[in-house]
């Protein structure tokens, strides 16, 4: 068995994190904040669309990009939390599965935060947004994950908090589970799958008692 992860939301809760960057960001280029609710109603979207959808021009998107990575890079580790339950999904499924994350955070980041908390060794494979052309909801994150790794006879699966997620997973041709342990709610994520389960510990639970159902 396969099972790819998203972050934010699924792992981990990085809102104090993305909040205080998008307001350093509108800080320092002198524009009108955005509220609190508007920012975290696009989490798990690339930040350039963010920004986009927060009314930032076109020609300055990239550098508002910038600025948030600078102050995210002094402040995620410090500001960033494991979910409830979170080391534990991981550690439960490393025991019966290949393990990856799919994200729309910078992979360089993501990596640091993962080894911050001590978890990056049992993830095989983590694709970040500078590692895709198109990110979730496009196919291109979970293929270019699946790519790496040996996926012949194996059940593959994603977990995530989005719509993002989900409808990447189908793009893809995988199974998926949504958690509300996110940003999404439960009547968004059921239009996406069949799936929704309380937290992401609840989710590999459930995968490791099918796995050994059919062993």
């Amino acid at each position: 068995m396969i099972i790819l992860f998203d972050l934010d939301g699924t792992l981990i809760d990085s809102t104090e994190a993305i909040l205080e960057c998008f307001h350093h960001a509108f800080s320092v280029h002198n524009a009108p904040l955005p509220s609190d609710d508007a920012i975290k109603a696009l989490i798990g979207y690339p930040l350039d669309i963010m920004f986009a959808d927060l009314g930032v021009e076109e020609a300055s998107v990239w550098d508002y990009v910038a600025t948030y990575k600078e102050e995210y890079r002094n402040i995620s580790t410090q500001k960033t939390f494991l979910l409830e339950n979170a080391r534990e999904a991981v550690l439960m499924a490393s025991k019966f599965a290949t393990l990856g994350i799919v994200t729309t955070k910078t992979a360089e980041y993501s990596k640091i935060l993962m080894e911050h908390f001590g978890l990056m060794e049992h993830f095989e494979v983590l694709i970040g947004r500078e590692d895709v052309q198109n990110p979730k909801p496009h196919a291109e994150p979970i293929l270019k994950a699946l790519a790496s790794l040996e996926t012949e006879g194996k059940e593959i699966w994603m977990i995530g908090d989005t719509k993002l997620d989900l409808i990447a997973a189908q793009n893809a041709g995988v199974h998926s589970i949504g958690v509300l342990c996110g940003y999404e709610t439960k009547a968004v994520l059921e239009i996406y799958t069949d799936c929704i389960l309380r937290d992401t510990l609840e989710a590999i639970e459930q995968l490791y008692r099918k796995k050994i159902s059919h062993t």
